[in-house]
């Protein structure tokens, strides 16, 4: 005998052909996100700003990312993956084309924030379609799965777009890679699907405004849905920082490394966030009371490696402390992921997308608030990294006081909820 959820969906290879698609655009977003990230100092040459001025365009590509996430969480919940993938391909492409050709620095700002607009749609829905055809305890390693196709992407970024950047010129490089928007568009359009036959939803009835206050209220109301947004937070910003704008400055201007070499320790940031993504995976699918330890430990290892490089004394870290610190920025990723796995059992299938938007603010919000933070202190002390950098430590405090303190709430009600499905649990043959 074994136990099967009502409902779940079975898996299977149609399941990953079709969850491939939606990965496949989310990999081509984070491409056109991360292509800043090895730029950042061409940017800053192509329209003549400074480092605050410079730090707004990923401000406000996240401002607007962040600012999405609930109603693109509701937008999936109402009408499904497919329309909303959708929607977003059609933005990031143009939001990078727009970037590739803009002449001034209003027209590039537009562009990124087309862009970040796009991408909000993005992985909010890819995780949406995984629960969609995969059973629910496969839910953890198809979210790191998924973050580790981001990771692939990231890596795209740092290593192709970078070449062709130094190879072919800014708008060929940006225009050029905007094809892959048209590729991912064409693939969604003739061979996506929102759910498998047989696991159709029940259809939401249209209610305004009352629904989407009900939703959010109701998602809000859970504590695993809180405790998954300040896991997102506190964990995913140092590495998104670091690889989406001020990484490559801080290696190049503050460490003294020439760009090639700064170039492959960005690479090192995803290969190490790729396989640590794999090992978090594997690990809370068989053991479910690692995420905290996890994600606790995350926030520790980068606090620890951060305070080491930027107190270092003389003028630059030791290569090797660098590529350790590199290598435990990795992880940063991954422990993100788990924000999912405390707001996904918390919340029933017709809430999914909407708590999903909730906790993937967290992240982005911290990445935000810290882009502003490192700009604004670096103009104001003459570029000193090692100020601007500390940043970090404030954010990392804030939401481990968060975490802390919700972390008893979130237990008690998700041994509640699995109680309640053991009772409704059918049992079938094996």
């Amino acid at each position: 005998m074994k136990a099967v959820l009502p409902g779940d969906p079975p898996g299977g290879r149609r399941a990953a052909a079709v969850w491939g698609i939606g990965v496949s655009v989310y990999f081509v977003a984070v491409i056109f996100r991360t292509s800043l990230g090895v730029a950042g100092l061409d940017a800053a040459d192509r329209f003549d700003v400074n480092a605050s001025a410079l730090s707004t365009f990923s401000i406000l590509q996240l401002l607007v990312y962040a600012g999405m996430q609930i109603p693109v969480g509701l937008l999936v919940d109402r009408l499904g993956t497919k329309k909303v993938l959708t929607i977003g391909v059609v933005l990031f492409t143009a939001g990078q084309l727009g970037f590739a050709f803009s002449p001034s620095y209003g027209m590039a700002l537009a562009s990124r924030a087309l862009l970040g607009c796009g991408d909000a749609m993005t992985f909010i829905s890819v995780l949406r379609l995984g629960g969609r055809w995969f059973p629910a305890r496969r839910g953890p390693l198809i979210a790191q799965l998924a973050g580790l196709a981001g990771m692939a992407g990231n890596l795209v970024s740092t290593l192709v777009l970078a070449r062709l950047l130094h190879g072919v010129g800014w708008t060929a490089a940006f225009a050029g890679s905007a094809a892959a928007g048209v590729v991912v568009l064409v693939l969604l359009l003739l061979f996506l699907k929102d759910h498998p036959e047989g696991h159709e939803p029940e259809p939401l009835p249209h209610l305004g405004a009352a629904y989407v206050r009900r939703q959010i209220a109701a998602s809000w109301r859970e504590p695993g849905t809180r405790l998954g947004l300040w896991v997102h937070f506190t964990t995913q910003f140092p590495a998104m920082v670091f690889l989406l704008l001020w990484g490559m400055p801080f290696l190049v201007e503050a460490q003294g490394l020439s760009r090639a070499t700064a170039g492959e320790l960005l690479t090192l940031v995803v290969l190490s966030n790729m396989v640590v993504g794999l090992v978090y995976g594997q690990v809370v699918a068989r053991h479910h009371g690692a995420r905290l330890p996890l994600a606790l430990g995350t926030v520790g290892a980068t606090a620890a490696l951060w305070a080491t490089t930027l107190a270092w004394p003389g003028d630059t870290a030791p290569m090797w402390l660098l590529v350790v610190l590199c290598a435990v920025l990795g992880a940063c990723g991954p422990a993100s992921m788990l924000g999912f796995d405390f707001a996904r059992p918390a919340n029933p299938p017709e809430r999914q997308g909407t708590a999903s938007g909730i906790t993937n603010m967290g992240g982005f919000v911290a990445s935000m608030t810290t882009l502003f933070a490192i700009g604004v202190l670096l103009d104001a002390t003459g570029d000193d990294y090692a100020i601007a950098f500390s940043a970090v430590f404030v954010l990392q405090a804030l939401g481990v006081s968060q975490i802390l303190r919700l972390r008893k709430r979130a237990a008690r009600r998700e041994r509640e909820r699995l109680v309640a499905s053991r009772v409704e649990t059918v049992h079938v043959p094996a």
